[in-house]
């Protein structure tokens, strides 16, 4: 919802731009045409360039935009009583340098404020004695998942039965630094583990704890 909402704001920028910018003209109905154009080419990027979980996001985002345009259709008429060609008053001259920079200034946040990562799955297992691999009681693996995404999945050992895995941080820029926090469990004898999706690994990949404890790879 988060998402269709998201397309919802920049549909509304983009059908208010070429509604000002069509004033000269009175060719106002090329706002809605527009932003249902804009929701046909995002759909379609998010279709064959992105494709997979993450296109069905581009698919929301141009639902937003879908959104828009039908609603403008329909009011339209109440805003262009007048229906004829008019000139640019300063407040229409402001917006048309406003609104595009709102528009990407939204765009710009978006992916400033994107993390990166999402927790697939965690929890704690049964600790079994000789389970470790490669001689290792705490480590991580890397695979490859959809789309040529990572998983990284961390297993910790005896030393943290009753506790659990919570991401303190993933660094955005450089190499990849991923920082856990280790809290208090509610099952003291399940060994905590979880799983993390990222959407890219810069080498060399750190995953520690807030204490400054690194763990090791392991490869299957």
């Amino acid at each position: 919802m988060n998402i269709i909402m998201g397309g919802f704001l920049l549909g509304t920028i983009v059908f208010m731009f070429f509604y000002v910018a069509s004033k000269k003209s009175g060719q106002y109905f090329l706002a809605p045409i527009i932003t249902f154009l804009f929701s046909l080419a995002i759909t379609a990027y998010g279709l064959f360039a992105v494709g997979g979980f993450e296109g069905m996001g581009y698919g929301l985002v141009g639902v937003g935009f879908i959104a828009v345009s039908i609603i403008g259709t329909l009011l339209l008429p109440i805003f262009t009583r007048r229906g004829s060609a008019q000139q640019f008053t300063k407040r229409d001259k402001a917006s048309l340098i406003l609104l595009p920079l709102l528009f990407f200034s939204i765009i710009g946040l978006s992916i400033y404020l994107d993390d990166g990562y999402w927790i697939i799955e965690q929890g704690g297992v049964t600790y079994v004695e000789d389970r470790s691999r490669a001689g290792l009681e705490n480590y991580y693996k890397v695979s490859t998942i959809l789309e040529g995404k990572k998983k990284i999945d961390l297993m910790l050992g005896k030393d943290f039965l009753g506790k659990e895995i919570e991401v303190e941080n993933v660094s955005k820029w450089g190499s990849t630094e991923i920082t856990l926090n280790i809290v208090d469990g509610e099952a003291e004898d399940k060994a905590p583990y979880i799983s993390i999706g990222i959407d890219e690994i810069r080498e060399p990949l750190t995953i520690q704890t807030t204490d400054g404890m690194v763990f090791e790879s392991v490869v299957d």
